[in-house]
Protein backbone atom coordinates (compact mmCIF):
# COMPACT_ATOMS: atom_id res chain seq x y z
CA UNK A 1 0.00 0.00 0.00
CA UNK A 2 2.81 2.39 0.90
CA UNK A 3 4.56 1.66 -2.37
CA UNK A 4 1.32 2.19 -4.28
CA UNK A 5 0.70 5.51 -2.55
CA UNK A 6 4.22 6.65 -3.34
CA UNK A 7 3.74 5.64 -6.99
CA UNK A 8 0.48 7.56 -7.15
CA UNK A 9 2.13 10.58 -5.59
CA UNK A 10 5.01 10.46 -8.07
CA UNK A 11 2.58 10.05 -10.94
CA UNK A 12 0.52 12.99 -9.77
CA UNK A 13 3.62 15.11 -9.34
CA UNK A 14 4.84 14.09 -12.78
CA UNK A 15 1.50 14.93 -14.38
CA UNK A 16 1.46 18.32 -12.68
CA UNK A 17 4.98 19.00 -13.88
CA UNK A 18 4.11 18.05 -17.42
CA UNK A 19 0.91 20.11 -17.25
CA UNK A 20 2.79 23.15 -15.96
CA UNK A 21 5.40 22.69 -18.67
CA UNK A 22 2.68 22.48 -21.36
CA UNK A 23 0.90 25.54 -19.99
CA UNK A 24 4.20 27.43 -19.93
CA UNK A 25 5.02 26.31 -23.46
CA UNK A 26 1.55 27.27 -24.66
CA UNK A 27 1.88 30.67 -22.98
CA UNK A 28 5.24 31.25 -24.64
CA UNK A 29 3.79 30.21 -28.01
CA UNK A 30 0.74 32.48 -27.63
CA UNK A 31 2.96 35.36 -26.55
CA UNK A 32 5.25 34.82 -29.52
CA UNK A 33 2.32 34.65 -31.94
CA UNK A 34 0.84 37.82 -30.47
CA UNK A 35 4.23 39.57 -30.77
CA UNK A 36 4.66 38.45 -34.37
CA UNK A 37 1.14 39.65 -35.19
CA UNK A 38 1.86 43.02 -33.57
CA UNK A 39 5.31 43.25 -35.15
CA UNK A 40 4.08 42.35 -38.65
CA UNK A 41 1.19 44.79 -38.39
CA UNK A 42 3.53 47.55 -37.21
CA UNK A 43 6.04 46.86 -40.00
CA UNK A 44 3.31 46.65 -42.64
CA UNK A 45 1.76 49.93 -41.51
CA UNK A 46 5.12 51.69 -41.76
CA UNK A 47 5.81 50.22 -45.20
CA UNK A 48 2.31 51.06 -46.42
CA UNK A 49 2.65 54.64 -45.17
CA UNK A 50 6.01 54.96 -46.94
CA UNK A 51 4.44 53.64 -50.15
CA UNK A 52 1.63 56.19 -49.92
CA UNK A 53 4.16 58.93 -49.16
CA UNK A 54 6.20 57.95 -52.22
CA UNK A 55 3.09 58.26 -54.40
CA UNK A 56 2.43 61.78 -53.14
CA UNK A 57 6.09 62.77 -53.45
CA UNK A 58 6.16 61.59 -57.04
CA UNK A 59 2.85 63.35 -57.75
CA UNK A 60 4.22 66.67 -56.49
CA UNK A 61 7.35 66.20 -58.59
CA UNK A 62 5.16 65.47 -61.61
CA UNK A 63 3.12 68.60 -60.97
CA UNK A 64 6.29 70.72 -60.75
CA UNK A 65 7.74 69.22 -63.92
CA UNK A 66 4.47 69.80 -65.76
CA UNK A 67 4.19 73.46 -64.75
CA UNK A 68 7.77 74.01 -65.87
CA UNK A 69 7.01 72.36 -69.21
CA UNK A 70 3.87 74.47 -69.62
CA UNK A 71 5.81 77.65 -68.87
CA UNK A 72 8.54 76.84 -71.38
CA UNK A 73 6.38 75.30 -74.11
CA UNK A 74 5.01 78.59 -75.39
CA UNK A 75 1.86 76.73 -76.40
CA UNK A 76 -1.48 78.51 -76.27
CA UNK A 77 -3.69 76.07 -78.15
CA UNK A 78 -5.84 73.90 -75.86
CA UNK A 79 -4.97 70.72 -77.76
CA UNK A 80 -1.25 71.43 -77.47
CA UNK A 81 -1.49 72.25 -73.77
CA UNK A 82 -3.38 69.02 -73.07
CA UNK A 83 -0.61 67.21 -74.92
CA UNK A 84 2.02 68.75 -72.64
CA UNK A 85 0.05 67.80 -69.52
CA UNK A 86 -0.54 64.27 -70.78
CA UNK A 87 3.13 63.67 -71.59
CA UNK A 88 4.03 64.37 -67.98
CA UNK A 89 1.05 63.01 -66.06
CA UNK A 90 -0.12 60.21 -68.39
CA UNK A 91 -3.59 60.97 -67.03
CA UNK A 92 -6.24 59.22 -69.16
CA UNK A 93 -8.80 61.99 -68.61
CA UNK A 94 -7.84 65.66 -68.98
CA UNK A 95 -10.48 68.39 -69.08
CA UNK A 96 -10.36 72.15 -69.56
CA UNK A 97 -12.51 74.75 -67.83
CA UNK A 98 -12.40 77.84 -70.03
CA UNK A 99 -14.09 80.06 -67.43
CA UNK A 100 -11.35 79.34 -64.91
CA UNK A 101 -8.60 78.78 -67.47
CA UNK A 102 -7.76 75.60 -65.65
CA UNK A 103 -6.90 72.07 -66.77
CA UNK A 104 -7.75 69.07 -64.60
CA UNK A 105 -6.02 65.72 -64.97
CA UNK A 106 -7.20 62.67 -63.04
CA UNK A 107 -5.01 59.62 -62.64
CA UNK A 108 -4.66 56.65 -60.33
CA UNK A 109 -1.09 56.08 -59.09
CA UNK A 110 0.25 53.00 -57.36
CA UNK A 111 3.29 51.78 -55.44
CA UNK A 112 4.48 48.42 -54.16
CA UNK A 113 5.72 47.31 -50.76
CA UNK A 114 6.66 43.93 -49.27
CA UNK A 115 4.15 42.76 -46.69
CA UNK A 116 5.17 40.72 -43.65
CA UNK A 117 2.79 37.88 -42.84
CA UNK A 118 3.89 34.87 -40.82
CA UNK A 119 0.93 32.72 -41.87
CA UNK A 120 0.79 33.41 -45.61
CA UNK A 121 4.44 34.22 -46.08
CA UNK A 122 3.74 37.80 -47.12
CA UNK A 123 4.90 39.18 -50.43
CA UNK A 124 4.49 42.23 -52.65
CA UNK A 125 1.37 44.34 -52.14
CA UNK A 126 0.17 47.17 -54.35
CA UNK A 127 -1.45 50.31 -52.96
CA UNK A 128 -2.97 53.10 -55.02
CA UNK A 129 -4.20 56.65 -54.71
CA UNK A 130 -6.54 58.70 -56.87
CA UNK A 131 -4.80 61.98 -57.68
CA UNK A 132 -6.24 65.08 -59.28
CA UNK A 133 -3.78 67.53 -60.86
CA UNK A 134 -5.01 71.05 -61.55
CA UNK A 135 -3.05 73.48 -63.74
CA UNK A 136 -4.11 77.11 -64.04
CA UNK A 137 -2.77 80.02 -66.05
CA UNK A 138 -3.72 83.58 -65.28
CA UNK A 139 -2.93 86.40 -67.68
CA UNK A 140 0.60 87.68 -67.17
CA UNK A 141 1.42 85.02 -64.60
CA UNK A 142 3.27 81.73 -64.61
CA UNK A 143 1.46 78.42 -64.56
CA UNK A 144 0.44 77.15 -61.14
CA UNK A 145 -0.46 73.66 -60.03
CA UNK A 146 -2.00 71.82 -57.14
CA UNK A 147 -2.40 68.15 -56.31
CA UNK A 148 -5.22 66.64 -54.28
CA UNK A 149 -6.25 63.14 -53.24
CA UNK A 150 -9.76 61.95 -54.04
CA UNK A 151 -11.83 58.84 -53.49
CA UNK A 152 -11.05 55.95 -55.83
CA UNK A 153 -14.44 56.42 -57.50
CA UNK A 154 -13.21 59.70 -58.97
CA UNK A 155 -10.42 57.98 -60.90
CA UNK A 156 -12.24 54.76 -61.76
CA UNK A 157 -13.87 56.08 -64.99
CA UNK A 158 -10.47 57.27 -66.18
CA UNK A 159 -8.94 53.88 -65.47
CA UNK A 160 -11.67 52.32 -67.60
CA UNK A 161 -10.97 54.77 -70.42
CA UNK A 162 -7.26 54.01 -70.14
CA UNK A 163 -8.06 50.35 -70.79
CA UNK A 164 -10.26 51.30 -73.75
CA UNK A 165 -7.40 53.37 -75.19
CA UNK A 166 -5.01 50.41 -74.99
CA UNK A 167 -7.52 48.19 -76.75
CA UNK A 168 -8.14 50.82 -79.45
CA UNK A 169 -4.40 51.22 -80.08
CA UNK A 170 -4.05 47.48 -80.52
CA UNK A 171 -7.02 47.21 -82.87
CA UNK A 172 -6.03 50.25 -84.96
CA UNK A 173 -2.44 49.03 -85.20
CA UNK A 174 -3.58 45.67 -86.54
CA UNK A 175 -5.89 47.03 -89.23
CA UNK A 176 -4.88 46.92 -92.89
CA UNK A 177 -4.79 50.18 -94.81
CA UNK A 178 -8.01 49.48 -96.67
CA UNK A 179 -9.84 49.04 -93.36
CA UNK A 180 -8.71 52.39 -91.98
CA UNK A 181 -12.06 54.05 -92.55
CA UNK A 182 -14.58 55.38 -90.08
CA UNK A 183 -16.82 52.36 -90.52
CA UNK A 184 -13.88 49.95 -90.53
CA UNK A 185 -12.42 51.29 -87.30
CA UNK A 186 -15.85 51.40 -85.63
CA UNK A 187 -16.46 47.76 -86.52
CA UNK A 188 -13.01 46.74 -85.29
CA UNK A 189 -13.62 48.42 -81.94
CA UNK A 190 -17.23 47.38 -81.46
CA UNK A 191 -18.10 44.52 -83.84
CA UNK A 192 -21.37 43.71 -82.04
CA UNK A 193 -22.42 47.37 -81.60
CA UNK A 194 -23.18 46.60 -77.97
CA UNK A 195 -20.24 48.13 -76.10
CA UNK A 196 -21.17 51.75 -76.89
CA UNK A 197 -17.80 52.79 -75.46
CA UNK A 198 -16.37 54.00 -78.77
CA UNK A 199 -17.66 56.66 -81.13
CA UNK A 200 -15.34 57.06 -84.11
CA UNK A 201 -15.66 60.68 -85.16
CA UNK A 202 -13.28 60.94 -88.10
CA UNK A 203 -10.51 59.23 -90.02
CA UNK A 204 -8.09 61.42 -91.97
CA UNK A 205 -5.19 60.33 -94.19
CA UNK A 206 -2.30 62.71 -94.72
CA UNK A 207 0.88 61.77 -96.51
CA UNK A 208 2.17 58.71 -94.70
CA UNK A 209 -0.08 58.77 -91.63
CA UNK A 210 -3.67 58.14 -90.73
CA UNK A 211 -5.32 60.05 -87.87
CA UNK A 212 -8.35 58.58 -86.13
CA UNK A 213 -10.37 60.68 -83.70
CA UNK A 214 -12.49 58.73 -81.22
CA UNK A 215 -14.71 59.76 -78.33
CA UNK A 216 -14.44 57.15 -75.57
CA UNK A 217 -17.08 56.70 -72.88
CA UNK A 218 -16.73 55.14 -69.45
CA UNK A 219 -19.78 52.81 -69.19
CA UNK A 220 -22.33 53.77 -66.56
CA UNK A 221 -20.84 57.23 -66.00
CA UNK A 222 -20.94 60.66 -67.62
CA UNK A 223 -17.16 60.67 -68.10
CA UNK A 224 -15.79 60.71 -71.65
CA UNK A 225 -12.56 61.71 -73.33
CA UNK A 226 -11.65 62.42 -76.93
CA UNK A 227 -8.47 60.75 -78.21
CA UNK A 228 -6.47 61.17 -81.38
CA UNK A 229 -4.82 58.00 -82.67
CA UNK A 230 -2.05 58.25 -85.24
CA UNK A 231 -0.39 55.43 -87.15
CA UNK A 232 1.66 55.11 -90.34
CA UNK A 233 -0.29 54.30 -93.47
CA UNK A 234 1.52 50.98 -93.77
CA UNK A 235 4.40 48.99 -92.41
CA UNK A 236 6.18 46.12 -94.06
CA UNK A 237 3.12 43.92 -93.57
CA UNK A 238 0.52 46.56 -94.37
CA UNK A 239 0.06 47.44 -90.69
CA UNK A 240 1.66 49.91 -88.27
CA UNK A 241 1.99 50.82 -84.61
CA UNK A 242 -0.47 53.48 -83.46
CA UNK A 243 0.05 56.20 -80.88
CA UNK A 244 -2.69 57.87 -78.83
CA UNK A 245 -3.02 61.25 -77.11
CA UNK A 246 -6.04 62.93 -75.48
CA UNK A 247 -7.44 66.08 -77.05
CA UNK A 248 -9.89 68.65 -75.79
CA UNK A 249 -12.69 67.79 -78.17
CA UNK A 250 -13.60 65.71 -81.20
Amino acid sequence: MVVAKRADRFATTGCLTILIALITLLGVLVSWLWYRHWHDGHVNTERRDRAFASILKQARATADDTTHALDTSGATDTHALIGVIWRHTQAPVITYDASRREFTAKAARSAMYDEEDMLSGGGPVQVSRCLVFAYAHRSGQAWTSRVSEQDDDVCRPGTTIEGLVRLARTRISSLYVEDLTRAGVQEALDPTSRLRSYDVKSVMRRAETVTVTILLYSPGTSVDQCYRFTRPVAGDDGQGSATAVPVSSC
